[in-house]
């Protein structure tokens, strides 16, 4: 499913950023957009560069405190995902880049990472919903002891032999 997202992203986003650059040349015209391209640029290299070292600062910090850095890694990689989509060339990008970027927004951006990764770890570990929108009424009801975590347990049939009751190993 992710890779039919990115096919879409990389087939979708540059039609989307060449259809919105026209039509912002046609409103303001062609050298303020190109100008506000590069000022777009020049800003984003500036403010990646500066939270760069924030975040590394902070990391750092962190494990001198012996504690887990789970926020300073969350804020590093999307620095460094924000700066990726800075350096495409577009205002599309370069706006979810600037979200992801600005330490007003980054907190916003770090819920979804993690929800986005919780929900992915989620899956891998219990497998894809059963009864959801696509098979309804496929799985299990929720609470079923029979189905934890969404997935069946395992019958193994065979036949129980009981022990000697005195024997040392019961």
């Amino acid at each position: 499913m992710l890779r039919v997202w990115l096919l879409l992203a990389f087939l979708v986003v540059p039609v989307l950023e060449i259809w919105f650059l026209i039509r912002l040349g046609q409103v303001i015209g062609g050298w303020p957009t190109i100008g506000l391209l590069i000022a777009g640029s020049v800003l984003g290299a500036w403010l990646v560069r500066r939270e760069g070292r924030r975040a590394w600062t902070a990391l750092q910090n962190a494990i001198r405190s012996g504690r887990m850095p789970d926020r300073e890694l969350a804020d590093g990689a999307l620095i460094v995902a924000g700066g990726t989509l800075l350096l495409a060339p577009g205002l599309l990008t370069d706006i979810v880049g600037y979200f992801m970027i600005l330490p007003v927004t980054r907190p916003i951006a770090r819920q979804w990472l993690t929800w986005f990764f919780t929900r992915r770890l989620a899956r891998r570990a219990y497998g894809p919903p059963l009864g959801g929108p696509i098979f309804p009424g496929a799985g299990p009801a929720a609470g079923d002891p029979a189905w934890p975590g969404g997935r069946p347990r395992r019958v193994v049939p065979g036949t129980v032999i009981e022990d000697d009751p005195g024997s040392p190993d019961r």
